[in-house]
């Protein structure tokens, strides 16, 4: 059973996503400083900075947000975007000037010392599908394996949108019917055409910074990408009831309000408790800890109490594949985002480090989040990306 509990309780929403009462997803906003990732602003170029290769740019928050060039320039592939182009030659300048209004949506949330990270690469998500505006490409979840199932969804997508814009099919439009899709579609479509019509009449009486669209916080980024898959919804929020009810027809049929209680149990707060342990215990007596720092996480591996009952070789593989698991659900859980280097237990065979890459492969797929497993550096550490889902 798949629940998700949004509780409400001294200026701060913790949001927690359960699977069989266990935690899997764990979210936390306050009134003071709720996420602006995902809005969109008409902004306006305060300075540019062209050996930086950045600008600055003034969106209406305490802090000017920052825009690199390589989020500016236009994608050179729909799949890796600009990450393989070489940009260090690419001007700025061509693209923006100060004083100029310029649409820009948050990539990357401000913090106590850094202003936003904005792009003008617009991606406004829908239930099953994304739409980026000014791209001509239909491109699809990569963990959406099917071919047949694929092309069903491109040429719904395809016959059924205009042809100013490309889309991204998620992961949650697989089986999805064709009325559920063009509703989609056409509701992703009509949020970028307000979005266009407030942006001109702004630019028309001068009125810039201004919000042009809110993605809604965390709480409805994480509805958006589970409320087709969860049997259960709790909130003790009046308001939160009410938009829910608003933004998601159907869902009174597994969301109840109730606004007599704290809904954090004391069992979810002990798990939220070890999700900040930095040691984590593995069933058969290893261990991993979890270090974070600025530039990325470090996770090692330790076979513990574990000795095993055969060759070192067995012994050193069976901790490996249970602490890729347990990793899985702790970056998960935590929602870690950035680089992740994994210490394994040294292997002696090629062949047991790639049953470990194809195992993290296989787990990271029950992850939302967009994940990258690079494999063994030839210091034999396992180098990954993930891109985290919420703010915290």
């Amino acid at each position: 059973m798949k629940e998700i509990i949004i509780n409400y309780n001294n200026h701060k929403s913790d949001i927690v996503v359960l699977e069989n009462g266990r935690i899997v997803e764990k979210y936390q906003e306050y009134d003071n400083n709720k996420t602006i990732e995902g809005n969109i602003y008409l902004g306006q170029v305060i300075n540019v900075l062209p050996g930086m290769g950045a600008a600055f740019v003034d969106i209406g928050e305490e802090k000017n947000a920052f825009l690199h060039i390589k989020d500016v320039l236009p994608k050179a592939s729909e799949i890796t975007g600009n990450k393989n182009e070489k940009i260090g030659k690419s001007d700025i300048k061509k693209y923006v000037k100060v004083g100029m209004p310029i649409i820009v949506q948050v990539k990357k949330d401000k913090n106590e010392t850094k202003g936003a990270r904005i792009s003008t690469d617009l991606n406004i998500a829908g239930k099953y599908i994304a739409l980026v505006p000014n791209s001509k490409f239909i491109t699809v979840s990569s963990k959406l394996e099917d071919k047949q199932e694929i092309t069903r969804l491109k040429q719904i997508v395809k016959n059924n949108s205009s042809n100013e814009n490309g889309f991204i099919i998620r992961t949650a439009a697989q089986n999805k019917t064709k009325q559920e899709l063009i509703k989609d579609i056409n509701n992703v479509e009509n949020i970028y055409n307000n979005i266009k019509k407030k942006a001109t009449k702004y630019k028309e009486a001068n009125l810039i910074p201004q919000k042009l669209y809110e993605a809604g916080g965390i709480a409805n980024k994480v509805l958006l990408g589970l409320i087709d898959n969860t049997d259960k919804i709790t909130v003790n929020n009046e308001n939160t009831y009410n938009f829910i009810c608003e933004e998601y027809i159907g869902a009174k049929e597994i969301l109840k309000l109730d606004t007599e209680k704290n809904l954090i149990t004391e069992d979810i707060t002990n798990q939220i408790e070890k999700l900040k342990n930095r040691k984590i215990w593995l069933n058969c007596g290893g261990f991993i800890t979890i270090d974070k720092t600025e530039a990325l996480t470090a996770i090692d591996v330790n076979t513990g109490k574990y000795t095993g009952k055969e060759s070192l070789e067995k012994t050193v593989l069976k901790v490996n594949e249970e602490a890729t698991i347990e990793i899985a659900k702790q970056i998960k859980a935590r929602d870690i985002g950035g680089i992740l280097i994994i210490d394994y237990i040294d292997m002696e065979e090629k062949e047991d480090e790639n049953k470990i890459v194809d195992l993290l492969k296989r787990e990271l797929k029950k992850d939302r989040a967009k994940t990258q497993v690079v494999g063994f550096t030839p210091l034999h550490l396992l180098e990954m990306t993930r891109k985290h889902l919420c703010s915290n």
